[in-house]
């Protein structure tokens, strides 16, 4: 259960993300923004790399590498995505339509991997899906 650590970290530092992004695109273009928190992130994964002993220079040409590059274009064109949405519109309605992702990404997982679809995973994606919904509800 050590991986709950890191899932805390990653919810708050994630969790800050999005509002410091939507607050400095006002002045700075969200691509700027985003080629500067990716520079920021690449020199931090390095310096894991370096300090943790892991991944070699084959770990590129593998054939699962192939996969690894065509979900980065899918990242890339996402964040990128996500950046101008958060230039444009409010926190509270942007991140909460972008968490789809979560809904998407289970039901991706059940279809095409072969992940088993409880009837608690189905009521689990149905009660999420209502819970973005309500959460970027228009302004009323």
């Amino acid at each position: 259960m050590e991986y709950l650590l890191w899932v805390i970290v990653a919810l708050v530092a994630y969790g800050l993300m999005a509002p410091l992004t939507s607050f400095v695109t006002k002045e700075v273009p969200p691509a700027v923004a985003l080629f500067l928190s990716t520079t920021i992130f690449l020199c931090l994964t390095a310096v894991v790399l370096l300090v943790s002993g892991t991944g070699q220079p084959t770990d590129v040409t593998t054939p699962s590498a192939g996969i690894v590059y065509v979900a980065g274009l899918f990242l890339s064109t996402g964040i990128l995505a996500y950046y101008q949405a958060l230039e444009q519109g409010p926190v509270s309605v942007v991140v909460p339509i972008y968490g789809l992702f979560i809904v998407g990404s289970s039901i991706v997982g059940i279809a095409a991997l072969g992940e088993e679809l409880t009837a608690t995973r189905a009521a689990g994606i149905a009660v999420a899906t209502a819970a973005i919904y309500l959460a970027a509800g228009g302004e009323e």
